[in-house]
């Protein structure tokens, strides 16, 4: 069972909904991401960010998880969507999440558009960070990763999973508007990332600097800016 949490506007009916894609091991509550959605329904748009499993309050074993799992993850979330409110128009990812959202676009058929925040062009980013933690695992199985002050399991499986995803093509068909936002100053994914990304998609697509911020936009204005950002974008391309 996953858990989410919808943040609607207080004084009118949504004009769409987004699904949220929280970075890797960040979950929902993260401040960042509830000033986004915030912000979103403050604007018209329903946002529903959830835990991905085994993180936060959702249910699972985090360390029989990978990428592909989060991708399913996100399918089921739009499926909630579509059968409690109605299918989800928009998908958002911060960065592992952002990944996560350009591949899990093309299984949610009713998704018109696409904005990532900070996202690797390659989900095998996240194993170069962690290349120690892989050698770990692949030899011996399991290795222990510390994030935030929070210890993770992750096993081998996890970082086999992230080499076998070619986002290059899954980019360039994906056929939907994108927004990619990204910080120059960000040191924990580098904006040629961005670059990659924007490189391979198609139009249309946008790409807005957000300098001067970092890669967790932890100043809350700086989140609600993404928000109304994002809101602004969609509301020519919805």
């Amino acid at each position: 069972m996953l858990a989410g949490y919808l943040d609607v506007p207080e004084s009118q009916s949504p004009r769409a909904y987004a699904l949220f894609a929280h970075c890797f091991t960040c979950g929902k509550n993260l401040k960042p991401i509830k000033n986004i959605d915030t912000a979103l329904a403050a604007n018209g748009i329903a946002a529903l960010r959830f835990d991905f499993t085994g993180i936060g309050e959702s249910e699972g074993d985090f360390s029989e998880t990978n990428f592909s799992t989060n991708i399913e993850d996100l399918v089921a979330a739009a499926d909630f969507l579509a059968e409690h409110y109605a299918p989800p128009k928009l998908l958002i990812g911060h960065s592992m999440g952002g990944a996560a959202v350009l591949q899990a676009a093309r299984h949610i058929a009713p998704v018109a558009a696409v904005t990532t925040i900070a996202a690797p062009s390659s989900p095998d980013h996240l194993g170069k960070i962690l290349r120690e933690k892989r050698q770990v695992a692949l030899e011996e199985g399991t290795a222990e990763v510390t994030i935030g002050g929070r210890t993770f399991v992750l096993r081998g499986h996890f970082f086999r999973d992230l080499e076998k995803h070619r986002m290059e093509k899954t980019i360039r068909e994906l056929d939907k508007p994108l927004l990619i936002l990204h910080s120059p100053r960000d040191q924990t994914v580098d904006i040629r990332n961005a670059e990659e990304i924007f490189a391979a998609a198609k139009q249309p697509k946008s790409f807005v600097s957000l300098d001067p911020m970092g890669h967790l936009m932890l100043e809350e204005s700086d989140a609600r800016y993404v928000g109304d950002l994002i809101a602004a974008w969609a509301s020519n391309v919805l």
